[in-house]
């Protein structure tokens, strides 16, 4: 994917121009759920290599702006599109975004 690319990939996400079911179940929960589980598996196996802890706990936490990221984006999009499907779905990002900083 060019720079562009990722450039128009961000901008229409953050813009709410992607649909909020695309958004928050193919994005956020597929997508981001399996850069979070690569990114752990990642540091999990570096850890195992006895790598200094610093560089594991960088990929462990690599994808936090991204998943910051995306909830933001999800919330923006919903406001913009309202109603009780909107309030869950936001709850829902939250909560996922818990999960996967706690982690």
């Amino acid at each position: 994917m060019s720079l562009e690319g990722v450039r128009s990939f961000l901008r229409s996400r953050w813009l709410g121009e992607v649909p909020l079911d695309r958004l928050f179940w193919r994005d956020m929960m597929l997508v981001g759920t399996g850069i979070n589980i690569a990114s752990s598996v990642a540091a999990l196996i570096l850890l195992g290599l006895k790598m200094p802890l610093g560089v594991v706990l960088t990929v462990h936490f690599a994808p936090v702006p991204y998943n910051i990221f995306l909830t933001i984006a999800v919330w923006r999009t919903a406001e913009k599109s309202g109603g009780a499907k909107a309030s869950l779905v936001m709850l829902g990002s939250a909560l996922w975004l818990i999960a996967t900083v706690a982690a």
